[in-house]
């Protein structure tokens, strides 16, 4: 059951991507959004005394 969803969930990878180069831009817009939100971060932890 594991290796089909591993192949199934690559598979799905690699249809959205197409090419190697969108797979970089891919990867590189997820880095940009973490980088992002770890910068600006709009939820603040909050602690109740």
């Amino acid at each position: 059951m594991r290796p089909i969803l591993i192949f199934c969930t690559g598979l799905v990878l690699l249809a959205g991507c197409e090419t190697v180069e969108g797979m970089g831009q891919d990867v590189q817009s997820a880095g940009k959004a973490i980088s992002n939100e770890a910068q600006n971060p709009r939820n603040e932890v909050r602690t109740t005394p």
